[in-house]
């Protein structure tokens, strides 16, 4: 088997490094007050229910549309989309290289917002929208003229979402949804939101589930708070719904098969936030082993004392050996029979165990860098807050341990 990276990924990978140093460090450099030991002060709105400042969304915007003008932004899309077909191999590469420049404009995580787009809205309005839906919403969606949100999380139901609460019913020509969502990332900005409700069916059921394209400015549909979050700002909103009605046209996909929509979802993101953690928890070590061998302590430097060796021993070969699934995974998921089929247990996989690496290696990096490590001067805390999320959402590792029993027992089939 060869192992190495097709030519032209690592020829992207050149130029994109490039295309950060030129243009984009300069403008990070340029507003640091969103990176240092500030940039949590500086991003949130602390009077406006703790959302992005302006400011920051600005300069975001300002990222996005320089990567796009120099042919990088849509890497993961179709070229008749503006893309370059990327692969799900590509975007778990190119994940993994920019978390392990560390944080920065060219890789935000708050925001997931990178000079490489997690387009996946696109993706679904490409798969499941209708010709009318793809008129209206894609070229927008693309350009980020038209935000989504995504509307799956319930008070009463997180990862069980066969048994969520919110319904909608059909009444003349539109649907009527009532219901409650929680954690809805990005409602601040987002002009529409994807609501998943019952239409039909039992609870407990995946059939009769339906996904519809809600406008987030719908009468009836209200934020009644934001949860603030262990990293700030926040974007995670509590949302009603109060019948809110809308045409039979907001149906994505086909009526009562929205989890469809929503395992489209999931698997395009659990699969890049493994390769992302791989490429942080790397960062990590790196920095570790650096500041080990400049570190000298007792007149040894601390790169010479075991207890400092043996534990980025252990992780720096978790990285390996997982970055290995994780690439072997994606590639499996481009030559298989499409994205969500297939290899559903093997994306689990990736996706708990890196979560949990890099919080292990985010952990570590600061006790081998002492006091200095614990501060806001040093990025460890900032990546450990964020990516100890992942352990809970998109489906949390005791979800994702329960998929993979399931296919290892035979309790759920390929």
């Amino acid at each position: 088997m060869d192992y190495a990276l097709p030519q032209d990924l690592q020829d992207f990978i050149a130029e994109l490094d490039a295309f950060i140093e030129r243009e984009i460090k300069p403008l990070e450099a340029e507003n640091m007050q969103f990176f240092d030991h500030r940039r949590e002060w500086k991003r949130t709105d602390w009077e406006n229910d703790g959302v992005h400042t302006e400011e920051w969304i600005e300069l975001l915007g300002e990222m996005r549309r320089r990567a796009d003008a120099a042919g990088f932004f849509r890497y993961a899309l179709p070229k008749r989309m503006g893309g370059r077909d990327g692969t799900n191999l590509g975007m778990a590469v190119i994940r993994d290289h920019l978390a392990a420049r560390g944080l920065g404009l060219h890789n935000d995580l708050q925001m997931e917002s990178s000079v490489v787009g997690n387009l996946v809205f696109p993706l679904i309005l490409e798969e499941f929208g209708t010709d009318e839906q793809k008129d209206a919403f894609l070229a927008k969606a693309i350009a980020g003229e038209a935000e989504f949100a995504f509307g799956l999380t319930e008070p009463d139901h997180g990862s069980d979402a066969t048994w969520l609460e919110t319904t909608a019913a059909c009444d003349g020509e539109d649907w009527v949804i009532n219901g409650a969502k929680r954690f809805i990332s990005g409602i601040s900005f987002a002009r529409h939101v994807i609501v998943f409700a019952r239409t039909s069916g039992d609870p407990g059921r995946g059939e009769g589930i339906t996904a519809f394209i809600v406008p987030t400015d719908a009468p009836g549909v209200e934020v009644p708070y934001m949860h603030w979050t262990f990293n700030m700002p926040t974007d995670h909103a509590e949302v009603t719904l109060s019948d809110v009605r809308v045409p039979d046209g907001a149906i994505l996909g086909e009526e009562g098969r929205g989890l469809a929509t929503a395992l489209f979802f999931v698997h395009e993101n659990r699969i890049r936030q493994a390769a992302s953690g791989v490429g942080a928890a790397q960062y990590c070590v790196n920095e570790s082993v650096s500041y080990a061998r400049s570190r000298k302590t007792f007149g040894k430097a601390l790169a010479e004392r075991q207890a400092i060796q043996w534990p980025l021993v252990e992780l720096a070969t978790e990285i390996e050996m997982l970055r290995g699934l994780v690439r072997k995974t994606a590639h499996e998921m481009d030559s298989g029979e499409g994205r969500i089929s297939g290899v559903s247990d093997k994306v689990s996989m990736c996706n708990y165990r890196a979560n949990r690496l890099v919080c292990v290696a985010a952990d570590r990096a600061m006790q081998v860098h002492g006091g200095i490590g614990y501060t806001r001067h040093k990025q460890f805390e900032h990546i450990y807050r964020h990516h100890r999320r992942y352990r809970i959402t998109e489906g949390s590792e005791e979800i994702q341990i329960r998929n993979i029993a399931g296919h290892l027992f035979g309790f759920i089939s390929r």
